[in-house]
């Protein structure tokens, strides 16, 4: 132990101690754009949500959560946790980092649902213009399904495999550009496939959306697999004249950053998946309960023939014959709001 507390004593200025579980979860230190970012996002989401509550309007608190514990929190603990207090030194640190800002925090902004929130609390005309701006035409070519995923596939490759990484390890305002790149392209993908606002195809139903889901996780596998497995170095100048005294082995470093890419990915897409799920199920409730106020509203009950009335008869006093019966629509049109009234007709 004296030995450790020696070395830990001896490291050069400015390189951080040796982590332990104690220094990961102790360490902490602010970051003045990231605490903007986060003031904001959670200022104006709260706002939001007090205009609709003061309207007598209901938003859940699971959304609150999702948006201030998951998705703000995530931006958080990337950007002022040990997660930046080695990400200079150690290349895992940023691997997480920036996983968690591309998955993880687009995931539980999505999650709060901001964009129908907006659209809830802001007046009428403003409502309108906040809808018609996520409508528009660059949101829709940047929302595309399979446009957003191939955007946060290459923004991954971008930063890892072009000097963009290793020059914003050297350069302040663009880590925190960076930060912001990572961010901005979850969002893209995540927040119109779990939003409740109509901001995708009409082809993208729930089922679609699922594919697009379990296909997006499949993709977001690929930077990790190919980070862990690359025998070139990332950024390896900086990392080989930067490496810790104590940690030297710069390869195994990337090996490991490439892990905990790929095992977050992973981690992060059954979740999204749920959500697609859950959100799937809720509207198809929805969608029944319209079609039996549907029903209730068309279905009109025929009254039964009385008992005490004479048989018609003819000109010549025979009985006349029965008209021929007029078959309801509900018994020859094939469609659900048909069977529907033959089931409620006949339950056998």
């Amino acid at each position: 132990m004296r030995m450790l507390a020696d070395a830990v004593t001896a490291l050069p200025a400015g390189t951080p101690a040796p982590p332990t579980v104690g220094r990961l979860l102790s360490t902490w230190q602010p970051d003045v754009p990231a605490l903007i970012l986060v003031a904001v996002l959670g200022g104006l989401y709260g706002w939001g949500v007090l205009r609709v509550r003061r309207r007598g309007g209901p938003w859940p608190p699971a959304r609150v959560a999702a948006f201030a514990l998951l998705g703000l929190g995530a931006l958080v603990v990337a950007t002022m946790s040990a997660l930046a207090a080695y990400d200079h030194v150690l290349f895992w640190p940023a691997a997480v980092q920036n996983v968690l800002l591309d998955l993880v925090a687009p995931l539980g902004l999505a999650l709060g649902d901001p964009l129908r929130l907006a659209a809830l609390a802001l007046p009428g005309a403003r409502a309108a213009r906040v809808r018609r701006a996520m409508t528009g035409p660059v949101l829709r070519v940047l929302t595309f399904p399979l446009v957003s995923t191939a955007l946060v596939l290459a923004t991954e490759l971008v930063v890892y495999f072009t000097p963009y990484f290793a020059t914003a390890l050297r350069v302040g305002w663009l880590h925190e550009l960076m930060y912001l790149h990572l961010l901005v392209a979850g969002c893209l993908f995540v927040v119109p496939v779990l939003t409740r606002e109509e901001t995708l195809p009409s082809w993208c139903t729930h089922p679609v959306r699922a594919v697009l889901v379990f296909l997006d996780g499949v993709v977001d596998a690929v930077p990790g697999l190919v980070v862990m497995t690359h025998g070139t170095l990332i950024a390896g100048a900086w990392y080989l004249h930067h490496a810790p005294v104590w940690d030297t082995d710069v390869h195994h470093d990337q090996q490991i950053g490439g892990g905990a890419m790929l095992s977050i990915a992973e981690l992060v897409a059954l979740p999204f998946l749920l959500a697609i799920l859950v959100q799937w199920a809720r509207a198809e409730r929805v969608r029944a309960a319209a079609l039996d106020r549907r029903l209730d509203a068309e279905l009109v009950a025929v009254p039964a023939p009385s008992g005490n009335r004479p048989p018609a008869t003819g000109p010549d006093g025979e009985p006349a014959p029965a008209p021929e019966r007029v078959r309801p629509w509900w018994e020859t049109e094939q469609n659900d709001v048909a069977a529907r009234i033959r089931r409620h007709r006949d339950p056998s």
